[in-house]
């Protein structure tokens, strides 16, 4: 029996799979539940009418809180890769969370 999930609230559940993957630090889970996002909002443009806003309203502010915290998970990869002599800072994300454009300065880390 197959179960039919409303776009909404498929948004939802990826939103709040989203969040556990980015607490957890689950890069799999986190590029999995991305995808299932941009899906289920693509859904919801198609489906979502007038009566629907206040939920909208709702969802964009988790997916806001979300993006603050993949803010900070980039803030503290950036810190731990410039301390170990890589850069990233040219890099930017497609839309399927992989880097494009990643820059590497490496340096020497053992004893001589």
């Amino acid at each position: 029996m197959t179960t039919t999930v409303a776009p909404l609230d498929a948004l939802e559940l990826a939103l709040q799979a989203e969040r556990r993957a980015l607490l957890e630090h689950d890069v799999d889970a986190l590029l999995q539940s991305t995808q299932a996002k941009l899906d289920a909002l693509a859904a919801a443009e198609r489906t979502a009418g007038p009566d629907d806003m206040a939920r909208v309203g709702e969802l964009h502010e988790l997916n806001r809180a979300n993006a603050v915290l993949l803010a900070r998970r980039r803030r503290e990869v950036a810190w731990t890769l410039r301390h170990l002599g890589r850069v990233e800072a040219s890099s930017t994300y497609n839309g399927s969370g992989y880097a494009t454009g990643a820059r590497v300065n490496s340096r020497w880390l053992g004893c001589g």
